[in-house]
Order: C-alpha cells, then sequence, then structure tokens
C-alpha cells in the first residue's frame, strides 16, 4: 500500500513538473489541475468563466477522468456546447483523502492515455 501511494505520489509529482513546463506556472493543488481538465474538454480555449462555470468545469474534469474507470459517461453537449454527464457506476464511499489518490490516480491515467505523457517513475533496483 505504501509502495503504491509512493508511486503515485512520484507520478503527480511528474505530471505537476511537466505541466509547469509547458504553461510556465505550476498548478497549486488538485483543483487547479482539474480546472484545467474541464477547459480543456470544453474545448473553447481560455476565456474568463464565473464562479459557477469554474465550479462545473472541474465537475466535468471529474467525470471525465472517473469515465476512465467506467463510473460516468458522457451523455451529450447542451446548447452552448458544455458537455454532460451520467453517473453509471456508484462511486465507491472513501474518505476524503482516498477520494484525492483515486482522483490523482484517474488524472495521470488521463494524461498518459489522452496526450501519451509517460509519468512512470524507473526505480534502479
Amino acid at each position: 500500500m505504501i509502495k503504491r501511494d509512493l508511486e503515485l505520489e512520484r507520478q503527480w509529482q511528474a505530471l505537476l513538473t511537466a505541466m509547469e513546463t509547458i504553461f510556465q506556472k505550476k498548478p497549486k493543488d488538485l483543483n487547479g489541475v482539474l480546472f484545467l481538465i474541464g477547459v480543456h474538454e470544453l474545448g473553447k480555449g481560455v476565456s474568463l468563466f464565473s464562479k459557477e462555470e469554474k465550479q462545473d468545469l472541474m465537475h466535468i474534469a471529474i467525470c471525465k477522468v472517473l469515465s476512465l474507470s467506467g463510473y460516468y459517461e458522457l451523455e451529450g453537449l447542451d446548447e452552448q456546447g458544455w458537455p454532460h454527464w451520467k453517473l453509471v457506476k456508484k462511486l465507491p464511499h472513501f474518505d476524503l483523502l482516498e477520494q484525492e489518490k483515486l482522483l490523482k490516480m484517474h488524472i495521470v491515467e488521463y494524461f498518459e492515455k489522452d496526450f501519451g505523457w509517460n509519468l512512470s517513475t524507473q526505480q534502479p533496483e
């Protein structure tokens, strides 16, 4: 369990470093990464978003990354082009720390699958 957590943390730090290289600024936290994923998934480019829209973008990101494990399914886009997701598999009941790990794990997978980033670290034996 501890080794897996350590590997996830290494992958997470590699992701933040890669994002810093691309955006010239490291996301502050998990929410910052979710916001960027939401903006990407919305597909309308960078613009000014209201507080409510920022929350919606983070929800889009959460649904997108958790769809990798079949928790959510894309229903379609509304008239403004915003994606809408449907919960198709019950989420496990986790405490806050476990929820964060689940999201980080799926975010790493998202960037590896959708962008071809290799965030895995090879440990010397």
